[in-house]
Formats: structure tokens, sequence, C-alpha cells
């Protein structure tokens, strides 16, 4: 895989934009020197291999990552053949992050979400059981898992180049990179809102966590880095929304990058909440591409 630097982006808004306009961008943030583009599926969305597929279409270099491409979508088959095809056509620029997603999404696609982690290891043995007899690709597509708990981390160390993980703190990043060890992927998200303005951001935070407040993995894991009751209420404590959504001015919000990288972050992926993603990103980007 192509060296990702320090820092890419986690598209987020810019994903929903119409193709021409997504394309458009994705063009821009690769000449502006971020490392990744990283992206979401749900049944409401694109289809990742589809959209990882006109991504790197539109892209010399940058290398094109699933934040992530569900299990409840595809077979293990469809999964790892998906990889080979998009690993082949386009030589190490391709990612591909997996994960269970969550509690409310596999009914919608008649699956039942009840034992995650054994789920996951049947998977990724259907995934090593796939037999792909067209040309295969010079090098394999990197998998990650979307791991939040201890136990998944666990896993994506022993079956896969390591872990995604999504709204989280520089803390998780620490507790990963020690469950994972060295030499497998730590590769965080991490939320930011451009603006120096308190009351902005943290408005801002709060649109962004409303739906995740819903989801029990994510409440889940923020009870584990010591998050409580208080914290979920009203949209989310100040507490909650500073830790997870960084805000301020260009050294505020590429401080919390180092602070991912220092507790053991490869990679952090940079999502612009709030209005006008795209152009934060471009403010953003001489200071955080030069980490």
């Amino acid at each position: 895989m192509r060296d990702l630097g320090k820092v890419g982006v986690w598209l987020g808004p810019i994903a929903l934009e119409p193709a021409a306009a997504e394309r458009t961008a994705a063009r821009e943030l690769e000449e502006l020197g971020y490392g990744s583009l990283w992206f979401g599926e749900s049944p409401f969305n694109r289809e990742a291999f589809a959209h990882a597929a006109t991504l790197l279409g539109a892209t010399e270099r940058i290398v094109v990552a699933t934040g992530i491409a569900t299990i409840w979508a595809r077979d293990g088959i469809a999964m790892a053949n998906g990889a080979n095809t998009l690993a082949e056509a386009f030589p190490g620029r391709f990612l591909l992050g997996i994960g269970v997603s969550h509690r409310a999404i596999a009914p919608m696609r008649n699956k039942v979400y009840a034992r995650p982690l054994t789920d996951m290891r049947a998977y990724l043995d259907e995934m090593d059981a796939a037999q792909y007899r067209l040309p295969a690709p010079a090098e394999p597509a990197k998998v990650v898992i979307a791991a939040l708990a201890p136990r998944m981390l666990a896993l994506a160390a022993e079956r896969t180049a390591g872990t995604h993980p999504y709204l989280v703190t520089p803390e998780h990043t620490r507790l990963a990179r020690e469950t994972v060890g060295a030499g497998k992927l730590v590769l965080p998200e991490q939320a930011v809102v451009l603006t120096e303005d308190a009351d902005a951001a943290r408005a801002a935070g709060r649109d962004h966590l409303a739906l995740y407040l819903t989801l029990e993995n994510y409440v889940s894991n923020w009870r584990r880095l010591g998050f409580e009751d208080a914290d979920f209420d009203g949209g989310g404590s100040d507490r909650l929304v500073d830790a997870l959504v960084a805000w301020g001015d260009e050294e505020a919000i590429a401080a919390r990058v180092r602070e991912h990288l220092d507790a053991g972050a490869d990679h952090v992926a940079v999502q612009a909440v709030g209005s006008d993603s795209l152009g934060q990103l471009r403010r953003l980007a001489p200071t955080l591409t030069s980490l």
C-alpha cells in the first residue's frame, strides 16, 4: 500500500454530495497533500465498492479507504473479490475497512445482529476461503476492522492489518495500540470544526454526535473511556463534545491530531463537520499535511 502519510480525510459531508462534486473535491484533496480519503456505507448511501471505484478513478495517487464496508451488505467472498478487483486495478491505492455496523442496521438487510464478534470471525473465515481466479493484485488490499471494544481490537490484531476506530479520543488510540501491538495499523478518525467560537463549534459537534448518541456501540465505548450518563444528555455535555470533536484554529486541531499520533496512531483521518467541510480542509491542509 502506498504511504498514507500522517493525515488523511474522512469525507463525511463531502461524500453526500452529487458524484461530480465529490469527484472534484477528491481531486482537490489529493492535490492539497492529504494521504487518504475515507467514507462510510449505510443502507441509505452509496454502495462501498462502487463508491471506492468512483473516487479511485477520479484521482491518481491518493489511497481510498472504506470506513467501513459493512459485513451485512455482502458475503465474505463478495467482499474479498471486490477488494481484489480494486487492488488489481489501482495498485497500492485501496484499503478495505470492514465492520459489523450497528444493531439497528442489520435488520434493514434481513440480517440478525446477535454475536458481532463471532459473526466477524466467521466472516473473516469466508473472506479467507474466497478463490479469486482473475489476475491477482500485485499487492492484496490491506484489511482493517472498525474496532472499539477490547475483544474486537484483539481480533483485528489477530486476523487483519489493524483497526480503524471512529469517534474516539486519543486515550482510546493509546488503548488500541496497546491491544493490537506493534506492526499493526491504528487509523483513527477525528472530527474537527475549524472555528474559535466555542458556541458554534459545540453546536456543530452536537449536530454531528446526535445520531451516534443513539447507537449502543459508541455509547458503550465512551463509558469505557470514563464518560457517564450526564455526558449523554442534552445532545452531549461540553466535556463529551470537546473530547470527540476538536475545535479551534489550525494549531489547535493539529495539536489534537498530534495527540493521536503520540498515542500510537499511524495515520489520522480528519473529518471536517459543520458548514463548508471542504473549505475547512483547504485551510487546514498546510498545517496538517506537514505533520
